[in-house]
């Protein structure tokens, strides 16, 4: 399947508010489109620094600004797409054969990762040129 950046969705996640806080509820299949496998968060990422600079060719991922914020740059090899992830209770779903940097992380900020796959390395595509070249295979 040739992903775009179109299919990349912001998810509402179930969001309950109590008196004392919130709570946000994700699972696997129902608010989440896919069987969570793996589970990781990225934290302690100092102010201004980027993660990512990757595509997966099979693995869906759904990020979450679990706290602060940052910004996930999407690019399907033609087209190119900025979403901010600012709240805990939404996520950006990202569909295999997308290009995606983790940008401008707020001081603080921590952005938990979903995973469909358990963490396979052949799965990735480390280099632009190597995902480029696979997009125009697929």
């Amino acid at each position: 399947m040739q992903s775009s950046v179109y299919d990349c969705v912001v998810l509402p996640l179930n969001k309950i508010h109590k008196r004392a806080g919130n709570i946000t509820i994700v699972e696997g299949q129902r608010n989440v489109p896919f069987d969570v496998k793996r589970i990781y968060y990225l934290y302690d990422i100092p102010g201004g620094e980027d993660r990512g600079g990757h595509a997966h060719k099979e693995l869906r991922q759904l990020l979450v600004a679990a706290s602060g914020s940052f910004n996930v740059l999407l690019d399907d090899g033609v087209n190119k797409k900025i979403i901010t992830l600012n709240r805990p209770d939404y996520g950006i779903l990202i569909e295999p054969g997308i290009w995606r940097e983790l940008i401008e992380f707020s001081s603080g900020a921590i952005c938990l990762v979903l995973a469909s796959l358990l963490y396979d390395d052949n799965d990735y595509l480390k280099e632009y040129n190597e995902f480029k070249n696979y997009k125009n295979e697929i």
